[in-house]
């Protein structure tokens, strides 16, 4: 019987490292994945825009106290929803930052 259990504990936790890697935008439910995390979006695209910018402008003033640089990447990751310049970019960074972690070889 302990073994049934370590086979299902072994599963739960393949899944929720799978989970936890995941980072991007679920288009299926409009969330925005982020590791183990999730958030949700707005459904019109002037929304998800207008928060995306404002994510970067206020990324670019991270010196400033409360606001900080993460805001810059979520906001380019949450414009790579919209526009295709940034998907671009996105998809690229993913594919060498996928093959830097890959086995050599």
């Amino acid at each position: 019987m302990t073994n049934r259990d370590d086979l299902q504990d072994r599963k739960g936790s393949e899944k929720r490292r799978v989970q936890a890697r995941r980072f991007g935008i679920d288009h299926a439910s409009h969330r925005l994945i982020l590791g183990s995390f999730s958030i949700g979006m707005p459904r019109s695209r002037i929304g998800r825009m207008a928060i995306g910018m404002a994510l970067v402008l206020c990324g670019l003033l991270g010196f400033l106290p409360i606001l900080g640089f993460w805001m810059l990447p979520l906001g380019l990751l949450v414009l790579s929803h919209d526009l295709p310049i940034a998907r671009r970019l996105r998809r690229r960074l993913a594919v060498w930052w996928h093959r830097r972690r890959g086995p050599a070889g």
